[in-house]
């Protein structure tokens, strides 16, 4: 169990950083969310946290690490067009406000992983 809990953490910080790799270097003055990735950055090192500590259990890591791909994707929806409007800044805050909930109460439930040994 202790290697599959390594090879999860470092698979959750290698999605951390593609995440961040993808984005274009030079992208339309439109398509900034800095606050955004800032949060979402945050919100995946809890995840990560919570995998390494074991206050989250695999299957409640997967669940959260989708959440969080689906909000990614939700950005990169509302920035095709060249443009995030109000609307989808409020949508991907709503949906970041969500996961954020999750994520406490993921972490902070009865379940644990099982103990490394």
């Amino acid at each position: 169990m202790k290697t599959s809990r390594k090879a999860l953490i470092a698979l959750l910080a290698l999605a951390g950083a593609s995440a961040f790799a993808q984005a274009p270097a030079a992208s339309a003055p439109g398509t900034n969310t800095p606050r955004i990735d800032k949060r979402e950055a945050r919100q995946q090192a809890r995840i990560a946290q919570g995998a390494e500590n074991g206050s989250l259990t695999p299957r409640e890591t997967q669940r959260l690490e989708k959440e969080q791909a689906r909000i990614d994707n939700a950005e990169s929806k509302a920035k095709s067009d060249g443009t995030v409007t109000a609307k989808e800044r409020r949508r991907l805050t709503a949906m970041q406000d969500g996961a954020s909930r999750d994520i406490h109460r993921k972490r902070h439930n009865a379940r644990a992983a099982s103990a490394p040994g």
